[in-house]
Formats: C-alpha cells, structure tokens, sequence
C-alpha cells in the first residue's frame, strides 16, 4: 500500500541516481545545529542594527503584503495632501480676510551650466534677429534668454495670460472672460453650420407632388410657385396642374385642360400671377391668369417670323421671355404688349439657355459645343468661347448667386466654370468636370442658394445626380432607393427656399424629395 504523500515517477522515466551528501569532517549532528542558532542570533542582531537590511530581507523572502500595504499608505497620503491644499485654494477664494504666506514656486529642473556665463554666437541665422547694434556680437546667454523673452512678448502683442501664475489671472481686472472659467463650463458652444455639409445628403422620399391626380401621359414640366406654397405639373395629356406640397397627399387645387395642346413647356410668370404654356407644332401659346381665372390665347407676336413657338425661359425680373428660334436667333419677347423687343443671332442653332438672376445677361449653349454670352439690354454679344471638350451641347444652368455657370454635353460630361472667366476670357477652363451621368445631360438646375446642382439625363432610367457645389463632389446617396422611382426625368426644380426637390419622369409621376437640411418650403 502506496504511502500518503508520496509522488511517484512515471515506468518509463529513468530514475536519476541519489547522491548523498557528503558531511563535513569533525561535524557532528550537534554541532551543526548549535552553528546554526548563532546564525539566526546574529541575523536577527544585524536586522535590529540596520532598519535597510529588514526591508532587503523582506522584498527577497516575499513580505508582499506589507509593501503593499505600505504603498497604498502612502498613496493614501499624498491624495490627502492634495485635498487640503485644494481647500486651502478655496478657502482663499472665498475669504479674502484670510492671508497665506506666499510660496515660491521653484524651477523643475536646475542646471548647472545655467550659471556659467557663457557667451553665445549672435550670428547664427536664427538670431540675427535679436541683434540691436554691430556690437553685439557674442551675447551672455543669461542676456539673450531675456532678449528672446522681449522679442516674444513684443510680437504676442504682451505677455500671454497663459504665462502668468494663476493667481495673477484670478486677480487680474478688465478681461471680458477668463479661460479657465470657460472651460469648466458645460454648454453648447460650438452651433451647427448653416452651410450644407457634403458627402452625404440627409433626404427624405414624399409623396409625389401629383400624386392625387397622376397623368395618363409623360409629364413635361415641372415648377415650384415663386412665394406660395404650390407646384405646378403639365404634360402631353393637355392639362396644367396645380397641386398644395404638404409632403403627405400633395392635394390638387385645380387643373386646366388645353384641348388637342399637349404642353411641351410650362412656366410661372416672373411674379406667380399667370402660366404660360407652349406646344410642339403651334406657333399659338396659352397665358393663364390664376387671380382671374381664365385662359387666354396667344395667337401672334408682333415682330416674331417663327413657325413655332417651342422652348423658352421667363426673366426673373421684368416680364419678358426669351424664345429660342430657329437658324440661332434669341428673341425678347413681353408679354404685356406682345411684341418683340428684342433679337440675338448665333452661328449655330440654340440647345439651351440660361438667363442670370438680376435678368442682366443671357448664356447661350449651342449644338456644336459654343457658349454665347449676351447682354439683354444692347442685345450684344459680350464673349465667345468653346465648351472644353463638348461636341454637342445639350444644356446650361447660371447659379442664382452669380459665381458658377454649368454646361451640359451629349457625351454626359457637365464643366463648370466660373462666371467671371466666362464673361473675361475667350478660352475659359472649368474648375469641375463631372462626368457622372453616362448619357446625355438633358437638365441642368441650380438651387436657390446656389449650394446644389441636379443634374439629369432622359436617355436612361435613374440618371438623376445631386452636386455639391462648395465641394464640387456628388452626393453618394441620391438616388436613395433601390426600387426605382425616377425613371426617365425630363425636368428638375427645387422650391423657393430648397426644402423639397421634385422632377418629372416618363411614367406620368413627378417624385418629390424632402431635403432635411433646409427647414423653409
């Protein structure tokens, strides 16, 4: 029976042989046990002696316990120190009455070679500077830490606060605010930036703006009202729609049918009084006047040697349009006494137009890839230049805020330049090409804040892009769904103060988008 206590080895390990140690010569069991008490006297004779050697015996034989306890004492200590001399500050903040013999703080660090008098070299490039007179050669080095303190201070404008001990900024009068004061204050102190953030554009899908009453054909056009809150929708089922954008039903508020007159392009007037419509093969166009109810016919311009009245863009001051002809011509038309006032000829045939916001000047994109620029009032043309890279044009938009103009190709390539080098240089370089549409930019829109540019194509489904313009980088999430829902959009429009974008598209529906940026309609 095995003994209690015992390890055994392994069969298979080799047993090492035992030595026995040898004992010493002339020792004997009682002997040696009699050395070894006067060892242990004279140890405990040394560690009463020396208080060092106890602390020795202790870290090496494992007194863990009580250098640990020994630690926290002292940590316990110091923390408790810490906290009176807290109280102490704030006892002298709250009662002046009490006066503390002031400490001096001395230096961190001290060096000896600080005391040496040593003369440093003044014509070293990074202290020329500092020199005063030809004599200054060689400066004590005492002498030119209390120049580079001067010269510090004098260009700080004086000594910075957060040089001074803090009890002189506590008793310093006359600041407005105190620096650390601010900062042991809680609070909103940096506010959200106005301007649109990019990368990513915060929108929300709505119900489309015709939603109530969709169209049985392809919806043409596409506008929000100027100061109410009403969009308007009209197609090639004849018809001009007004509906209410609440962004929940969109409820239509009337509707104008142009019997056998399928609307290629509506518009408000310049001051949301009246729409004006145009047809495919009519040289007749329709004026419809919202405050009295009625639709007046147009039947002729006086002036005007066009076959058709098509394509057209409303001032935004006065109440003129300007029609584009055929063979290149431009024509001023107003609508109060229906005439022409007014003609422009290109050499080539007019793709588009976009008119500035104070009504001033008019930029022209034409089908071999020119951009004309004119001015209204003389009628003349003031610049000339190619479109970088463009074969055929195909559309033009000028920001309302007068600093970027966008042309749009058939090759799907959209540069923006800036307005001044448009109207001051003949070969003008744009400061952007955007060449995310794959097809043919068709519609080109700035928003009222000029902050963003949609930019579509109606040769392809979903080809509908949202840039920001401080960036000049696309919004990476527009569109936002998966399912489609923009198809084949033909016409862009934010509303007056960019809180909701819509579009029209091939399937008689104009989707409407809420952007969350913007808190105004």
């Amino acid at each position: 029976m095995a003994n209690s206590g015992v390890i055994r080895l392994p069969e298979d390990e080799p047993r090492a042989p035992v030595r026995k140690r040898a004992r010493p010569r002339g020792s004997e069991p009682g002997q040696e046990e009699a050395r070894r008490a006067g060892n242990v006297q004279q140890m405990e004779a040394l560690r009463e002696e020396d208080h060092s050697v106890r602390l020795l015996e202790e870290l090496l034989f494992g007194a863990e316990e009580q250098l640990l306890g020994r630690l926290q004492e002292n940590a316990e200590k110091t923390s408790a120190s810490l906290l009176l001399d807290d109280d102490d500050d704030d006892d002298e903040e709250g009662d002046d009455s009490k006066v503390r013999p002031s400490v001096s703080k001395g230096p961190v660090w001290f060096d000896e070679d600080d005391e040496k008098d040593e003369e440093v070299d003044m014509s070293h490039r990074y202290r020329r500077n500092l020199i005063k007179g030809d004599a200054e050669s060689k400066m004590p080095k005492m002498d030119l830490q209390r120049r580079m303190t001067e010269h510090f201070q004098k260009t700080m404008g004086g000594k910075p606060s957060w040089a001074e001990p803090s009890s002189q900024r506590k008793k310093r009068k006359g600041d407005e605010y105190d620096e650390d004061d601010l900062m042991k204050r809680t609070g909103n102190f940096v506010a959200p930036s106005e301007r649109l953030p990019a990368g990513i554009l915060q929108v929300k899908r709505c119900c489309p703006s015709n939603a109530s009453r969709p169209s049985v054909d392809r919806l043409s056009s596409i506008q929000f009202h100027p100061s109410a809150q009403v969009v308007m929708t009209a197609g090639l089922d004849q018809s001009i729609s007004l509906f209410q954008v609440d962004g929940k039903s969109n409820p239509q508020i009337q509707n104008v049918v142009l019997e056998r007159f399928p609307v290629f392009k509506a518009r408000f007037s310049h001051d949301g009084h009246a729409v004006i419509a145009t047809s495919l093969r009519n040289k007749l166009f329709y004026v419809y006047d919202m405050m009295a109810g009625r639709v007046m016919p147009v039947p002729a311009i006086r002036g005007l040697n066009e076959a058709h009245v098509k394509e057209f863009s409303v001032c935004p001051e006065g109440g003129a349009m300007l029609l584009s002809g055929t063979n290149g011509y431009l024509h001023l038309l107003t609508l109060k006494t229906q005439e022409v006032i007014g003609s422009m000829k290109m050499n080539a045939n007019v793709s588009s137009v976009a008119i500035t916001s104070d009504s001033s000047k008019v930029f022209a994109h034409s089908d071999e890839g020119e951009v004309y620029v004119w001015d209204v009032r003389s009628s003349r043309c003031m610049n000339r230049f190619s479109d970088e890279g463009c074969l055929v044009g195909t559309s033009i938009s000028a920001s309302p805020d007068g600093r970027y103009l966008a042309c749009g190709s058939q090759s799907g390539v959209v540069n923006i330049y800036s307005q001044e080098a448009c109207l001051n240089s003949t070969n003008p370089k744009p400061v952007k090409a955007v060449m995310n549409l794959l097809t043919s930019a068709t519609s080109l829109t700035f928003n009222p804040s000029s902050e963003v540019l949609a930019m579509a194509s109606h040769c392809e489904d979903e080809a509908v892009r949202l840039l920001h313009v401080s960036t000049l980088s696309v919004f990476s999430n527009f569109p936002l769904s998966k399912k489609k829902f923009v198809y084949r959009a033909s016409c862009l429009d934010f509303s007056p103060h960019s809180g909701f974008f819509s579009l029209t598209n091939n399937k008689g529906h104009a989707p409407l988008i809420r952007l969350l940026h913007y808190k105004d309609f």
